[in-house]
């Protein structure tokens, strides 16, 4: 896998600042909060990222999943978003809704959600973001947190995957082109 990197855009130590950086601001904004604090996290991507995060929030939290996607097996965004596994849980009115997603470069799928989590009356909802690709915004849509802004490159590692590998890599890296091409 690693020979089919050309560059490591973000190296474990970096992944590790970010989500500190990011955990502290999190932290301080909920600190005062009256209403829990629900992690949503989107699968498949998002999970290294997450479970990273979460541990360094000294918060009460409560985590959920969803699972949706907008790239089937290519690396384009299709402009339409599938939610293949939802939100089960009621009563989102008692809950404080982070998203945790790991990249956003569209906006279209973080646009939907978060309007989907307001439409079900959620106390509130935020995005948390590990990379945001903002050069492929299409909709207009700015996160809460961000943890880093990268070039419009096609990135693995560290979660994000292409047709379901390179999860596993303990970094984020740039693809080489002939692998997807």
């Amino acid at each position: 896998m690693n020979t089919d990197i050309s560059k490591i855009l973000i190296d474990k130590d970096e992944l590790e600042k970010i989500t500190d950086h990011i955990a502290e601001k999190i932290n301080r904004d909920y600190a005062d909060i009256s209403k829990p604090l629900l992690l949503l996290i989107i699968l498949k991507g998002s999970v290294m990222f997450a479970a990273d995060l979460m541990k360094k929030i000294t918060l009460p939290l409560e985590i959920e999943f969803m699972k949706v996607s907008s790239y089937g097996a290519g690396t384009k965004n299709s402009g339409e978003i599938k939610i293949h596994l939802d939100l089960t849980r009621d009563h989102l009115e008692m809950y404080n809704i982070l998203i945790i997603e790991d990249i956003i470069d569209s906006g279209r799928t973080l646009s939907r959600l978060s309007q989907l989590l307001k439409n079900r009356n959620a106390n509130s909802v935020k995005t948390c973001i590990l990379l945001d690709k903002p050069s492929r915004r299409e909709v207009p849509f700015t996160p809460d947190y961000v943890g880093r802004v990268i070039p419009d490159e096609f990135v693995v590692g560290y979660g994000l995957d292409y047709n379901e590998k390179y999860r596993n890599l303990p970094y984020v890296g740039i693809l080489k082109p002939e692998v997807y091409s």
